[in-house]
């Protein structure tokens, strides 16, 4: 999963776990019910980040794990919410197009 962009400039790709378009932003802000509040967990060496979902049932697992080039923004220990539907990353006021390896049902 390589990033389009170069020497530091901006993602010019818009799929899952790159650039989050101005689309993708808004169908994620004009749906609030679907976020989901979590921690994000210590970043694997490829990237990938656990979210531990503080609201679930116990048939849904509580650890989601995503990805995106520029999550190591995200500390470990850090609030943040998930978009279950645009799979969308929000940390503080940051948002962030992610990909998702686990479904959150």
């Amino acid at each position: 999963m390589l990033c389009a962009s170069t020497d530091g400039a901006a993602c010019s790709a818009h799929g899952a776990g790159h650039a989050l378009s101005a689309i993708h932003s808004r169908l994620a802000s004009a749906t609030p019910s679907k976020w989901r509040d979590g921690v994000a967990g210590v970043t694997t060496i490829d990237g990938w980040i656990p979210i531990e979902l503080l609201e679930t049932d116990a048939a849904v697992d509580h650890t989601v794990w995503v990805w995106n080039h520029n999550l190591d923004l995200v500390a470990p220990g850090e609030p943040v919410a998930l978009h279950s539907v645009y799979t969308a990353l929000a940390v503080g006021q940051a948002r962030f197009n992610v990909l998702i390896a686990a479904s959150l049902g």
